[in-house]
This record gives structure tokens, sequence and C-alpha cells, in this order.
């Protein structure tokens, strides 16, 4: 089920009346479980069973941490991690595998390979990593946690409305348990900041629906083979719109999951915050999908001793993160490239920033800010093209071309397009200046305009970039 399908809206609108009618408040948590349930098992009916196996594993492991013996505690949660993990790597990389061992696995080789990839099983395995770890963490011996009730039954609820929230479920952002748990608390009407949900629906969906899924028509020529007989200037133009068309794909997603979360009075994590002003690798990584920057970070970097065991093991912790980083985005050797090549860039920021401090003129900021774009948007183009060789055929088809003429038409769409995320950036920049846009009547100008663009200018509907991870 797609954010931007009308049986989502009427789902949700459903769920509300349920949700926040009188006689029905004591079953709160239960409606937005059974919403969630529903969700997710109108796309993948046939793998709803094993997300609820999931889910049963994590509720088990994380009460098991928290009212079993203290020497226990960690082998429970040990446990549970591998659990996740193993799912993961089955169903993700299971297909890699069985086709780069050297031997016949057959026929559970071959269910490897058929078996269909569980839509968002990067999200919800990593949410259950992160609840039995918060939940190590958060009770030592001695210390009461507010991560879960004292009863199995409460305990069991709360984190399936954790695991399976619908808002978050799919493609995140990814939340940390003890940033969600507490928040589940009855609810009133009177909780629920609509004006914040209609500013965060409105935005996400104009950037999917128009941004877009309007460039995603535009960008289609970059798969092969039509790529090969397109002029140099569009095949630049393309790549350029497909970073603008992925931001707002994903940024719009995660907009569209915030504003529905508070319709229930549940805040998620901000996962954008203007990343293509971005002036360093660094970052762009504190700015784009900043709820997985968060998680590596604190999961991952930290635990492999971060900046703390010297440059070089700094150098290779930052270049591991985003190597596993990019394979978490799937099992292809197009996102371990593409992971390495930011690791790399990471760690030779680092390295020449140690070393080198440039002065803060206008023009070297300009130049930052249009070089790290630069990489990125060369980097993107590991999604669109998974085959590392067509990407290679690409940049060739792009040296070798100059000489064709432009095509006028779609670099100018795409421009048009663009030229929308541009402003939404530069809004970023200078947000604390264009105290305008505070103003009621410019923001329901604003506001209103991209609903009319929504209703009248939405492109070709399409699914969302990251359900595929």
């Amino acid at each position: 089920m797609l954010f931007n399908s009308f049986e989502f809206l009427l789902l949700v609108a459903f769920t509300m009346l349920i949700y926040y009618t009188l006689r029905f408040s004591r079953f709160q948590i239960a409606t937005l479980i059974g919403a969630s349930l529903i969700f997710y098992g109108s796309s993948q009916l046939a793998l709803l069973l094993l997300l609820l196996i999931c889910l049963f594993i994590n509720i088990s492991a994380s009460y098991l941490i928290m009212i079993g013996q203290p020497r226990r505690r960690k082998t429970y949660a040990t446990m549970g991690v591998i659990f996740n993990i193993s799912v993961l790597v089955f169903y993700k990389y299971g297909p890699l595998i069985v086709k780069t061992i050297p031997f016949d696995t057959g026929s559970l080789g071959a269910l490897v390979v058929i078996l269909p990839l569980p839509l968002g099983i990067s999200f919800f395995t990593f949410h259950g990593i992160t609840l039995l770890v918060d939940t190590l963490r958060a009770r030592p011996e001695g210390e009461s946690s507010h991560l879960t009730s004292d009863t199995f039954i409460e305990h069991a609820s709360k984190v399936s409305l954790y695991f399976l929230f619908f808002p978050q479920l799919v493609a995140g952002p990814i939340t940390k348990s003890r940033n969600f748990l507490p928040q589940i608390v009855p609810k009133k009407l009177q909780d629920a900041d609509f004006e914040y949900s209609f500013r965060r629906m409105t935005l996400g969906y104009f950037l999917k629906m128009v941004i877009a899924d309007n460039l995603a028509q535009q960008t289609f020529w970059i798969s092969y083979p039509y790529f090969l007989g397109r002029p140099s200037g569009d095949l630049l133009a393309m790549l350029g719109g497909y970073s603008m068309q992925i931001f707002a794909d994903f940024a719009g997603y995660s907009l569209i999951a915030i504003g529905v979360a508070a319709l229930f009075g549940y805040k998620l994590p901000q996962n954008f915050n203007f990343p293509y002003i971005s002036q360093s690798f660094a970052e762009f990584w504190t700015r784009w999908h900043m709820s997985l920057s968060s998680f590596l970070k604190e999961y991952l970097y930290f635990p492999l001793g971060g900046n703390r065991c010297g440059n070089l093991r700094t150098y290779f912790n930052l270049f591991m993160v985003m190597l596993l980083g990019g394979m978490w985005h799937g099992a292809s050797w197009n996102f371990l490239v593409w992971g390495g090549a930011h690791g790399l860039a990471l760690a030779a920021e680092r390295l020449i920033g140690s070393k080198i401090h440039p002065p803060k003129a206008l023009f070297l900021t300009i130049l930052r800010i249009v070089f790290v774009f630069s990489f990125v948007s060369l980097a993107w183009l590991l999604f669109k093209l998974p085959d590392i060789s067509r990407a290679a055929d690409f940049l060739c088809t792009i040296y070798e071309n100059w000489g064709m003429s432009l095509s006028v038409a779609s670099c100018g769409i795409i421009a048009i397009y663009s030229s929308a995320v541009a402003a939404y950036h530069l809004i970023g920049v200078f947000r604390r200046r264009l105290t305008v846009f505070d103003r009621t009547s410019t923001a329901g100008w604003l506001y209103g305009s991209m609903l009319f663009l929504i209703v009248n200018n939405s492109g070709e509907p399409q699914s969302f970039v990251y359900f595929q991870f």
C-alpha cells in the first residue's frame, strides 16, 4: 500500500476515527497494530508471517533481558541481535551468497534465490536490534527501565506497536526504541498537532508526487540501453535530475511518515536536513537519512572504536561503516562500491582536513557545496544502474557524445522540477532571515500552491525508491 494511494488515505482516516472515538480509546494500541498489519499485509500478505515471527522473537528476547538473571541478559541480547542479522542476511544476501559459493546448493539454494525480498526488511530488523541493545543498556543492575512495562502482555503490546507502527514500518525513519516507547501513552484528540501534520504531509506529497514522480519520467532514460543515443548535456542533466529525484522521493516519504505519525500523537525523528547544502561529506551524512546515520554511528562506529584509537583506526572505521552502510542497501557490487566510495571520501576528507584549513570565503563555500553535490550525484548513478559495467558505459557515453545537440525540452523539464528542490535548500540556508514564511498569509499561499500542484500536476505514480531496501 503506497502512501500516495487512495487506499492509504482511507486507512489513515478510518484508523483515526476509531483511534479517537471515546469508547475505543482503551484500544488505541490495538487499533494502530491492526492498521499496521492491514498496511503491510495489503502489499505482501504471504510474508506477514515472517514479520510476526520476527516480532515474537524480539518481544521474547527483550522481555528476557528485562527479567532475566543479570549474567544472562547479555546472552539474550546477543542471541536476539544474531537472529535479526540472520534474517536480514538470509533474505537480502542469501541469493548473492548462493550464486557466489563454488558448489551446488541444491533445492535449498534454488529456494533462497526465488524467495521474494520482504518489504522493509532492513528497517524492521534494525528496529529489532535497537530494541534489544537499548533494553540491555537501560537495565543495569538495580536500575528500573522506562522502556518496558512489568507484565509480558503490556510489554508485548508496546513492543508490537514500536515494531509495526505503519508510518515507519517499510522505509523508516529508523526510530530508537528508547525514544518511541515512552511516547506510548493514552492519546487525546488535542494531542495531535494537525497543523504540523498538514505542513509535513503537504510538503512530503509535493516532493514525491510533483517533483520526484515527474523527474522519474525524465531520468528513465538513464536506464540501459536508452542512454547510449542521448547527448552528453542531456545525460549530465539527467544525472543531476536523478539526484534531485531521489532526494524528493525519500525526503517526501519521510515527511509523510512524520506527518501521519503526528496525527496519532507520535513524534518520529527528522530524517533530512537540507543535505545538498553540505560543504563536506561528514556534514552530508549528518543531513542525509539522519536516522540511518545515527544508527550506524551509535551501533557500529562507536563499538568499532570511533575516533578514539588513533588516526589510522579512525580512517578504517569510517571506511568500514560506510562499506557496511552500502551493503545495507542491497546485496550487489554496486552498493558495495557506493558505500566504499563514500567511506574513502570521508577518510580522505578527515586526513586532508587535519592538514589544511582553507579560508571561509563565499566562493570557496560555494565551490565546496558544488563539489560535494557533484560527488554524491555521481555516486547515485550506482542506484539507477546496478550493473557497474553499465554505469561505466554511461560515463563513457558522456565523454563520447559531446558533439550531439542538447535536447532543450528534456533539460528544461528537469531544470524546472529540480529548481523546486534547489529553492527548498535555499530556504534552508536563509530560513532564519526569511521570516516572511512564518506569516500566516504567506504560508497559506505557499501550502495552497503545493496542494494545487499535487492535484493538477502530479507525475505518473511511482513506487518509493527506498521500498526496495
